[in-house]
């Protein structure tokens, strides 16, 4: 798989499963510089139109040893100086025991690797989904509501939101309603 496969498995992945809770995903966006004074060019771009809130992704595909290792502390590195969130998304079987404890140990890296198929939810994309629920707020699309604790059931059974406010007789209607009576 080459890189841009890669990175646009993943903008694709996010758009099926969080375009409709307005995402929208762009790639190749330029941003600020670099922690070297480069300018930098990010590899996707998730926005939430409604509240301008932003994740900024790198991806990294490795699945035969190689170079890419030896730029995976600099890219972390990177992330970390900017000033927006920022992770690295990764796959692959070809990083080296070292990179990938690195990886694996690190805030800013999650694996991810959608089926391409599918683009549906899995195992293999739930380190991306707790990244995007964190930054997002989107709580209620990783955590099942089956998951819900409560030492009272019946809790669960009232209404959502404010009750409507019933207005209180006035002194005029209790005379009417008593001389009914």
């Amino acid at each position: 798989m080459k890189p841009h496969d890669y990175r646009d498995l993943i903008a694709a992945y996010i758009d099926a499963n969080y375009g409709l809770r307005d995402l929208v995903v762009y790639t190749e966006v330029s941003l600020g510089k670099t922690i070297i004074g480069k300018n930098r060019k990010l590899d996707l771009f998730v926005l939430r139109r409604s509240d301008q809130r932003a994740i900024a992704l790198e991806t990294k595909y490795q699945d035969v040893s190689g170079t890419t290792d030896e730029k995976i502390p600099y890219a972390l590195q990177d992330l970390e100086a900017l000033w927006i969130p920022g992770c690295l998304v990764y796959a692959g079987r070809g990083w080296s025991k070292g990179v990938r404890h690195t990886l694996e140990g690190s805030r800013r890296a999650v694996q991810c690797l959608p089926e391409r198929s599918s683009l549906a939810r899995t195992a293999s994309t739930r380190e991306l989904d707790h990244v995007l629920a964190a930054v997002f707020g989107l709580w209620d699309h990783v955590i099942p509501e089956e998951r819900l604790f409560s030492k009272n059931p019946q809790l669960l059974l009232l209404p959502r939101g404010p009750r409507k406010a019933e207005p209180r007789p006035g002194p005029s209607e209790k005379k009417a309603a008593e001389g009914d009576s």
